[in-house]
């Protein structure tokens, strides 16, 4: 007797029993019938054609059975009729990956927003042995929007996977390489840029581009430097036009964000509505940390974070500042150059690192500017206070700033009398590449091609005293 929870007790004496009894009876009956046959003249041949009747039977239960049963067969562990699965795609273990090699991918499709169309799209997957490891849901109004994060055989093509995914009802499907960076979930990341947007008002436009994946956002002030409005505020819910999206600028203005690969999904849009709302609930803020450095004579100066309540201190520089030292800096009219601080020391630009003497007075101003996918360092230095190695202490913290915000290049536009500048560059230990074009000169350093040792040299050329 075998009990079960929460159900009458079973009694399996008694079915063998009742077996054992049908199995007496029947040898009975085929014993008698057996007996009335023979003794007929057509016995054996009936006997025959009774075998052959039973046995046919048989094979016909057994083949109806199978085509009308809702289990897969023994064969067919994923239950399509096609063939077998591979043991990863079953365990979601390893032997795909260690016998072939596994690549990561980030993939998003869109179904429709009915039940069994993800079940339906995560056996597709399984049959080509991909491993789902991560999963997001953005909801449409006329379907569902799923994004994967996938460990995947390396010999699997990406157009193979596109047809799997077109089969299983997916669309508008997009696939792209991922990186060990993706494997974190989403909540975390958010949490992490979150907190990155809090301690920096500059870290707002790269968290953006982080959290949306590769887009291109622009900054557009309210007013021109021209003085005049540009007309491009957005509202204050922002505005959700498929490829694009504004968002209000907390500073004035607008941010545009566009990704024309790939529309945004209105959950897209309101986390990056509610990391922009944090930014400007918390107000303009820079990091406090500050280095004190010796120069070769002795002098020391300190190097900091500046912003735009720094402009006064800038503007008193440029004043201080020789025609030539402006013309290099700006290649423009040397009359214009106030009027490009507020927008260099703004923090939705880039960053900025300034500076100052013992007395507080600013000698030097180095910009790391976010030029829409690419990356812009500028230096100028007050005429007193050049060759001394500060230039090239500011690039060397610049360079270090954009290979931390995960730029690939950096590039400064210059003259080729300028000298300091291209030797500050070439000081990188960098690959550079140089371009010129109506006789101003392009140099573009490709950062992650520098050995770790030359890397801390090019950064700390002046002796660093104390930091705080």
């Amino acid at each position: 007797m075998t009990p079960r929870k929460n159900a009458r007790p079973t009694h399996r004496w008694r079915h063998d029993v009742i077996e054992l009894a049908a199995m007496f009876t029947a040898v009975v009956v085929a014993d008698s019938i057996a007996k009335t046959i023979a003794k007929g003249p057509d016995g054996p041949y009936l006997l025959v054609f009774s075998a052959i009747a039973l046995v046919a039977t048989a094979a016909f239960h057994t083949w109806w059975a199978r085509r009308h049963s809702h289990a897969p067969p023994a064969d067919d562990p994923g239950g399509s009729g096609e063939a077998p699965l591979p043991p990863a795609a079953v365990t979601g273990t390893g032997p795909v990956e260690e016998s072939a090699g596994t690549v990561l991918w980030r993939m998003r499709t869109t179904v429709r927003d009915a039940p069994g169309s993800l079940a339906a799209l995560c056996a597709v997957l399984a049959r080509h042995g991909v491993d789902i490891l991560t999963l997001q849901t953005h909801p449409l109004a006329d379907g569902t929007v799923d994004e994967f994060l996938l460990r995947a055989p390396a010999e699997l093509q990406t157009n193979v996977l596109t047809r799997a995914v077109a089969t299983a009802g997916g669309s508008d499907t997009w696939t792209e390489r991922a990186d060990a960076h993706d494997l974190v979930d989403t909540p975390t990341r958010v949490l992490g840029l979150a907190t990155r947007t809090a301690l920096d008002s500059a870290e707002l436009p790269l968290a953006l581009r982080q959290l949306l994946g590769r887009c291109t956002l622009h900054s557009v002030p309210a007013v021109s430097l021209s003085g005049r409005p540009n007309g491009e505020t957005a509202p204050v819910e922002g505005v959700l036009e498929e490829t694009t999206m504004r968002l209000r600028d907390p500073n004035g203005g607008s941010l545009v964000i566009e990704r024309p690969y790939l529309p945004f999904t209105p959950t897209e849009f309101a986390r990056a509505r509610a990391l922009v709302e944090l930014d400007a609930r918390l107000g303009p803020r820079v990091p406090r940390s500050q280095d004190v450095l010796t120069l070769p004579e002795g002098n020391e100066i300190t190097v900091r974070r500046a912003d735009q309540r720094d402009l006064g201190a800038a503007r008193a520089m440029h004043d201080r500042c020789s025609e030539r030292t402006l013309r290099l800096r700006y290649h423009g009219p040397v009359g214009d150059a106030d009027r490009y601080l507020d927008h260099l020391l703004s923090p939705r630009f880039g960053r900025t690192l300034a500076v100052q003497t013992a007395s507080g007075r600013v000698v030097a101003l180095g910009h790391l500017l976010w030029d829409g996918d690419e990356t812009e360092v500028a230096l100028m230095v007050e005429d007193d206070w050049q060759r001394r190695g500060i230039g090239a202490e500011l690039l060397g913290r610049l360079v270090a700033m954009a290979e931390e915000a995960g730029c690939d290049s950096v590039y400064a536009v210059t003259q080729s009398s300028n000298t300091g500048m291209v030797a500050a560059m070439r000081g990188l230990n960098l690959p550079l590449d140089y371009q010129i074009e109506e006789g101003t000169l392009v140099i573009t350093a490709r950062l992650g091609g520098r050995p770790a040792e030359l890397r801390g040299a090019a950064e700390h050329p002046v002796h660093q005293s104390a930091e705080h």
